[in-house]
């Protein structure tokens, strides 16, 4: 196969234009606090297009998974941040070329970069000859390197500029400064006073004494008095010089394109790996989830908020993992219970799930079947807006039916406490209302609500309860199960511990 990137098999799957713009849905998923953990110590790749952009295709994130478990091995893994490192040096001296004044400070600059860069390449090639991989695109990636290291182009590219550097180096010569003149002449075995001054005093020393060298700090800038010693050196020496010019005109375009972007694509992987293996660390399981495109039998066991397990593992404080599954012709997920216990955290994850799925990367859980969705919406209780002159209940009720007037049999929908700011009444009528319209479209669901009646309202609904320590009502467990929605036997049940039922009450008040 031909390569052309290591994010995406076909050219035409590209992202052109690349999207700057989370999605909407990202702060109430909580995957702007994730991306952000991915990319923060990668700024300069720019990688938050990559993440802002799920696929569409399942192919494309099988091509993905492949890659992926490729650099779960560690030695690939260190040879493809040699790579990147390199590259960096490669950038980083492109860049002072361009910041620079003087005409042969840039090119010399120029010429380490070039230098640094076929020695990136050179080693890229040698190093994936020493893999094994597995994925396409890491395969189609190594014979491309191969091709392009062996290439006459690159080749002759690499022997200009170590001819080049060989040449500058063999560049010997004096300066005279005597009276606010500087002259510059060729080396012709001149006395270096230096060594004859450390030579004379050598006798005097005796024992380990101290250092008063001054040690000169490497820099990159010139002034223009060394700026014009330079110049003076290139009149004395003007093969080699012109060999540096014709080397810089000729390679102006440095770095193969292709290769550049490989560069910046693979920190998708490099980013998303390093930040899992903290949480594997921690004792969290990570698995390539099975990718459903028409089948809606979704499951993931063990799974978890990638978000809050970040924070929770940097706190070192246990994280709470869940399971869910729905099977035919279950859509519709009701999560209810106590307030404080887990049901936003399981809806977010529910979300985070099928997004990360989306990218082609590996989901929090020991095993996962996610549906490839073609949008998520999401609606999550907001501040009113005072701006648009609505209160709330309407600011609800329009939000949701923007949502449902774009929402496909493909979409996935998270509704969180939806109608809180009205009467119990008037809640169950309109939840309702808009639950025959979600079973309508047949989409995948998440509907956390004070609702009892709606978990029983289907057989396309499923009940799923946040539960508490039977022996103390009010300390949560965070766990999400499937079971009857029992609202009343937990507020029974809290009312027992207090001593507040009928019974109680009536046995305390008798005379």
């Amino acid at each position: 196969m031909t390569f052309h990137s290591i994010l995406f098999e076909k050219p035409e799957d590209g992202i052109k234009p690349e999207t700057l713009e989370a999605p909407a849905y990202f702060v109430d998923l909580n995957l702007d606090q994730v991306v952000h953990a991915f990319t923060a110590r990668r700024q300069e790749y720019d990688l938050k297009p990559f993440f802002y952009t799920p696929l569409r295709e399942a192919e494309t994130i099988l091509y993905r998974h492949e890659v992926m478990r490729d650099l779960e091995d560690e030695q690939l893994m260190a040879y493809i941040k040699r790579f990147a490192e390199k590259m960096i040096l490669v950038r980083r001296y492109l860049g002072l070329v361009e910041k620079l004044d003087f005409n042969y400070h840039k090119k010399g600059w120029f010429l380490e970069a070039a230098l640094m860069y076929c020695e990136a390449v050179t080693s890229l090639a040698h190093d994936l000859s020493l893999a094994g991989l597995g994925s396409r695109g890491l395969l189609a990636l190594h014979d491309y390197v191969t091709n392009y290291a062996d290439s006459h182009g690159f080749q002759s590219l690499k022997a200009e500029a170590e001819g080049v550097k060989g040449g500058l180096s063999n560049a010997q010569y004096c300066v005279t400064i005597q009276e606010g003149t500087v002259k510059v002449r060729k080396y012709e075995g001149q006395t270096d006073y230096s060594l004859e001054v450390e030579k004379t005093f050598e006798k005097f020393k005796q024992g380990a004494v101290k250092d008063y060298r001054v040690k000169l700090n490497d820099r990159s800038g010139m002034n223009h008095i060394e700026a014009q010693i330079l110049d003076f050196v290139a009149r004395l020496y003007p093969e080699q010089f012109a060999a540096l010019d014709q080397f810089c005109t000729q390679h102006s375009q440095l770095v193969d394109e292709t290769l550049l972007t490989f560069d910046r694509e693979i920190q998708f992987y490099v980013a998303y790996l390093e930040h899992i293996a903290n949480l594997k660390r921690a004792g969290l399981a990570f698995c390539y989830p099975k990718i459903a495109t028409t089948n809606k039998e979704v499951y993931d066991y063990d799974g978890f908020d990638i978000a809050l397990a970040h924070k929770r593992t940097n706190e070192n404080a246990p994280v709470v993992c869940n399971d869910f599954y729905l099977k035919n012709p279950e859509r519709i997920l009701v999560v209810s219970g106590p307030n404080q216990g887990g049901k936003t955290t399981f809806a977010r994850t529910f979300g985070q799930l099928h997004y990360l799925a989306s990218l082609g990367c590996p989901v929090p859980g020991r095993e996962a079947q996610l549906f490839l969705f073609d949008r998520i919406f999401t609606h999550f209780e907001k501040e009113e807006d005072i701006h648009n002159l609505r209160g709330k209940l309407k600011d609800d009720l329009v939000r949701i039916h923007t949502i449902l007037a774009h929402a496909t049999p493909n979409s996935i929908l998270i509704l969180n406490e939806v109608f809180a700011s009205t009467t119990l009444k008037d809640a169950v009528f309109l939840s309702q209302e808009i639950m025959t319209r979600v079973m309508g479209l047949d989409l995948l669901c998440v509907w956390v609500t004070f609702i009892d009646e709606l978990a029983s309202f289907s057989e396309k609904t499923v009940s799923m309860v946040s539960t508490v320590v039977p022996e103390n009502p009010i300390v949560r467990t965070f766990k999400i199960i499937r079971k009857f929605a029992d609202g009343l036997a937990y507020a029974l049940s809290l009312a027992e511990k207090h001593r507040l039922t009928y019974l109680q009450i009536k046995e305390r008040i008798k005379p």
